[in-house]
């Protein structure tokens, strides 16, 4: 049986986003599981998603490092309430704050590995470290401070 990602546990009108919605047909549907205490998330940028040539666009960097990121944060918070994923009502999480560091330049044709750990659960908020890896160098840091979605936001209608 295959695992399931964090992000196919979101319900249907919150799996739209860009980065990890599964119903946005154009997005970039990453996909974030646990891997011990840290979770990953693995991605293979095409031709288009070019800074200059032969490396990674910055913002692709930063879509990643944000997405997965809100995905720990969520699957972090179901772990810390005792819950499995996808129970009601779901805990889904929005970010409040990006920081990203660019280490060296990411190598475009590769598979790129985020890994992240949660730095800290307070509340409504979570800090989830992270950082991108490619050919097994790591080229950005990312910081996300990520809060748990307002209720008027998880009842919205879908696009």
């Amino acid at each position: 049986m295959e695992q399931k990602a964090f992000q196919d546990y979101y319900p249907d009108n919150l799996s739209y986003c860009y980065g990890c919605g599964r119903l946005n047909e154009h997005g970039l549907h990453i996909k974030s599981y646990w891997d011990g205490d840290e979770t990953v998330c693995t991605f293979t940028p095409k031709p288009y998603h070019t800074a200059i040539p032969g490396y990674v666009y910055g913002g692709l960097i930063a879509s990643l490092i944000d997405c997965h990121s809100t995905g720990t944060a969520s699957a972090a918070a179901y772990r810390a309430q005792g819950r499995e994923m996808g129970t009601e009502p779901p805990l889904r999480f929005v970010t409040a704050s990006l920081k990203v560091d660019y280490l060296r330049p990411t190598p475009i044709g590769v598979p790129l590995e985020v890994r992240a750990r949660v730095k800290e659960i307070s509340g409504r908020k979570v800090i989830v470290e992270s950082r991108l890896i490619a050919n097994g160098e790591v080229c950005a840091r990312g910081e996300v401070v990520a809060v748990q979605m307002p209720e008027h936001l998880l009842v919205s209608s879908s696009p």
